[in-house]
């Protein structure tokens, strides 16, 4: 189904809000929309809602073969899921541009970045290696799916637990959890997208836009940094051309709102982690 274009009325009021230094939902032009976790029973099972934007990210993971030339690598792999429950402009079966857009953004920011060490998925060199499964699923559509994909899929992967494995000569014994305390990953980095839209030629810009100003933008940027400063991918898919010191100053917004939303998610970790100790007790 085509997306429906926003009225001449929708467009107007928006662009005269934007200049007045005002967005219409009451934000700032850096402020992102509330942000909450939810973890599910299982580990690595976990829900991101970004304003009214929701995904759903689920950890799983199965031992596999390493290829010949990497016998001491595992795998990590991503797969999105776009339905019609999301939005009425998505229809299964069929990728659009902008669900492409953010797997490959996702999988820059995640894999090329190397923020899962991949080496510490090995079980026995060159016959058994753990691989990585993230499906994130979009529930609601109202505007940057990257950033809420992002965050989803990071903290799902830190939730997650695999089951512990004990190696004796060429036996390997996979332990249920019943038998001992599941393994988390091992996490070098946290990356965290943090996507900006560009209006009136480049002069005005925004954070964490809605589906309305996505509609509305002139073109957009994404970055994706950790909180050490790190730059892990930067993504302009088109769109009005920008200044050197325009990239500079998103640049230092960015560090600013990753360090706020790390923060956050460690907060979910450290407040799930607590209880599921009081619900053993």
């Amino acid at each position: 189904m085509k997306e429906t274009e926003p009225s001449t009325n929708e467009r107007e009021f928006l662009l005269a809000a934007l200049k007045e230094g005002a967005r219409i939902d009451g934000r700032s032009f850096y402020d992102f929309r509330s942000l909450r976790l939810s973890f599910g029973a299982d580990y690595g099972n976990v829900e991101v809602q970004l304003g009214n934007t929701r995904v759903l990210a689920k950890v799983s993971c199965e031992v596999i073969r390493p290829y010949p030339d990497k016998p001491t690598e595992g795998f990590l792999m991503f797969n999105t899921e776009v339905s019609p429950m999301a939005s009425s402009v998505f229809e299964i079966g069929r990728q659009t541009d902008e669900e492409v857009l953010v797997s490959r953004l996702i999988e820059k920011a995640m894999r090329r970045s190397r923020a899962l060490d991949t080496e510490g998925l090995c079980i026995v060199a060159g016959e058994k290696v753990w691989s990585i499964r993230v499906d994130i699923h979009f529930l609601d559509h109202d505007g940057n799916l990257v950033d809420a994909a992002c965050i989803a899929a990071i903290t799902a992967l830190l939730h997650f637990r695999r089951p512990d494995v004990t190696v004796v000569g060429e036996e390997v014994t996979i332990h249920t959890l019943e038998q001992r305390n599941p393994v988390p990953l091992s996490i070098h980095h946290i990356p965290i997208c943090v996507s900006f839209a560009f209006f009136d030629k480049g002069e005005r810009m925004i954070v964490d836009p809605t589906h309305l100003e996505e509609q509305i933008k002139e073109g957009d940027m994404t970055f994706t940094l950790n909180v050490h400063k790190e730059v892990c991918a930067l993504s302009k898919a088109g769109g009005i051309p920008m200044e050197m010191d325009q990239i500079i100053q998103c640049s230092k917004i960015a560090v600013v709102k990753v360090a706020e939303v790390t923060a956050q998610i460690q907060a979910g970790l450290d407040a799930d982690a607590r209880n599921r100790q009081n619900s053993r007790k």
